[in-house]
């Protein structure tokens, strides 16, 4: 693809205008239109490649990992400690931490954190009673923002946020701040340590601002602190960080105080945005189509019949439908919509002589191969039966990947999940949605977001069923 100078293949990072997943999907529309498996992009001046063929794919993300186990992504734990967590890493530091969290995430570990989230949800449903009863539509993504807020808050750092009540609340505050608009010159120093990681490592570049910095890590310090005095035990995220602490503390790999505080901050940032946004995005196409809202409606009555109406961690795992639901909601609307790898070595494509070289970046399309029609028919339709069984086996397996894939897949997709089906679950068993007169039809994507999130919010009138 031709580029253009400074910028290469991409935007004007001072004057964006359009998401990049939209924009990375212009290119490989290009691309596929001629027939090509694959195809260069600029990162400004650095050649950039991008894979088409799902199974070319399949080989950057599983069968030939190991030479595209990196991100490329800047962490810099001298200076910006809180980069310094399992989204960033690379090489035997990423392999270790891996190891290390890996068991955190397994289904008896969510068992172990779903009452702190089911808890979470009675301030969600007195939130949404107060629109209710004032008559006022709801902005459901600033709503379900406060919702997943308030569930990492507890999980991650053992806190109450109270981010319904809190209208000061810094965690909200910081979670905005780290996904949205940022000033000129922290773009500057994003633009900096993306073209060149290294040379941010060297220049000392800070792209967390401090105060934020300073309140993570503080938080941290001060609740392991009070923890060991009190003899205080949660069963939480923190709570598994700690014991592993004490694992490891007479070997050289013991975690440090800023390394658990840049775990618990990935976790917040990772499960905080996408799933609040997921939700938010789910209700909406929700609410214009009525047909299978009820649908979903009726399975959720139907499943929690079994549990005494409860929702239990069971309850949640039987849902089939609503995770049809869920899974048309991902392929739709991707917040990870390009998984950016580095190549650590000199690469043959297989069955081709061309060589992808040591150290050039790679883009994984998620956004484009989602809306492909080759893949997905008419992709703009809001069609969860393309999740039955039947029809999920037709396709290949690496056109739908909105946690990734391979040996670095989100660690957290079983948290995401559960806690974006709990969510769905407690509003859609109290309340119908329908579309306001403040709701954008279509919905414009924010264009600045590093996640894949709607732009001014996404209004919509609720009915309660219990009136």
């Amino acid at each position: 693809m031709k580029p253009t100078i400074p910028f290469g293949s991409s935007e004007n990072p001072f004057k964006r205008k359009e998401f990049i997943g939209q924009r990375i999907k212009k290119r490989y529309d290009q691309f596929k239109s001629l027939g090509h498996k694959h195809g260069g992009v600029y990162m400004f001046t650095s050649p950039s490649y991008l894979p088409i063929d799902p199974e070319y794919i399949k080989n950057i993300m599983q069968r030939d990992f190991q030479y595209f186990m990196d991100r490329g992504a800047y962490y810099n734990e001298k200076d910006d400690p809180l980069t310094a967590h399992l989204f960033n890493l690379e090489g035997q530091k990423w392999k270790n931490l891996r190891s290390k969290l890996t068991p955190t995430f397994t289904s008896g570990k969510m068992k172990m954190m779903f009452p702190i989230m089911i808890e979470c949800t009675k301030q969600l449903l007195d939130a949404m009673d107060e629109f209710y009863t004032k008559k006022q539509a709801v902005d459901v993504k600033s709503i379900l923002s406060s919702f997943t807020t308030d569930i990492i808050g507890s999980c991650a750092f053992g806190l109450e946020c109270n981010s319904f009540t809190d209208a000061n609340s810094k965690f909200i505050e910081y979670g905005k701040r780290m996904f949205t608009s940022i000033s000129k010159s922290q773009t500057l120093s994003q633009v900096i340590v993306l073209a060149s990681p290294d040379l941010g490592r060297r220049l000392g570049i800070v792209i967390t601002p401090r105060e934020i910095s300073d309140f993570f890590i503080n938080i941290v310090r001060e609740t392991i602190e009070y923890r060991r005095k009190a003899n205080v035990v949660r069963k939480d995220f923190l709570q598994i960080l700690m014991d592993l602490q004490d694992t490891d503390k007479n070997t050289e790999g013991a975690l440090t105080i800023e390394e658990v505080a840049a775990q618990a901050f990935v976790f917040f940032l990772a499960g905080y945005e996408t799933s609040s946004s997921t939700m938010s995005f789910c209700l909406f196409e929700l609410a214009l189509n009525a047909n299978i809202q009820e649908k979903v409606r009726n399975e959720i009555f139907n499943t929690l019949k079994g549990y005494n109406g409860e929702i239990t961690y069971e309850a949640i795992t039987d849902l089939k439908y609503l995770g049809q639901v869920v899974d048309e909601t991902l392929r739709k609307y991707p917040p990870a919509s390009v998984i950016p790898r580095t190549c650590t070595e000199d690469y043959n494509i297989p069955e081709t002589n061309v060589v992808i070289e040591k150290g050039t970046r790679l883009f994984i399309p998620i956004y484009a191969l989602h809306h492909d029609e080759e893949y997905y028919p008419n992709p703009d339709v809001f069609d969860p039966d393309r999740f039955s069984e039947e029809n999920r086996n037709k396709r290949h397996p690496f056109t739908y990947m909105p946690f990734g894939e391979g040996p670095r897949i989100c660690i957290g997709l079983r948290f995401g999940l559960i806690q974006t089906k709990i969510g769905l679950v407690t509003l859609l068993k109290n309340y119908r949605f329908s579309v306001s007169t403040r709701t954008k039809i279509p919905l414009e994507i924010d264009p600045t977001n590093l996640v894949l999130s709607p732009k001014d919010g996404i209004w919509l009138e609720l009915e309660r069923l219990t009136d």
